[in-house]
């Protein structure tokens, strides 16, 4: 865990975002004594395109007519 006085964080706010999104825990220092906790909020997966490939299979009879359904065919 890395404490940091706010002045300072202020001057070096992007790096320790960047430090936070690795995981390193930040605690900013105010000049007062209290302290904030830089935490990282969890990201949404990413979809990977092509990855279900072959998980799904369409027969052969998709496009056929449904039985019992005939009076509502055009």
């Amino acid at each position: 865990m890395v404490k940091i006085p706010a002045k300072q964080a202020v001057l070096e706010l992007e790096k320790l975002l960047s430090d936070v999104a690795k995981g390193q825990e930040i605690v900013i220092i105010a000049s007062d004594g209290s302290a904030i906790k830089l935490v990282a909020l969890p990201r949404n997966p990413q979809p990977i395109f092509g990855s279900a490939q072959g998980l799904v299979a369409i027969g052969d009879d998709f496009d056929d007519p449904i039985e019992g359904f005939e009076e509502y065919m055009l």
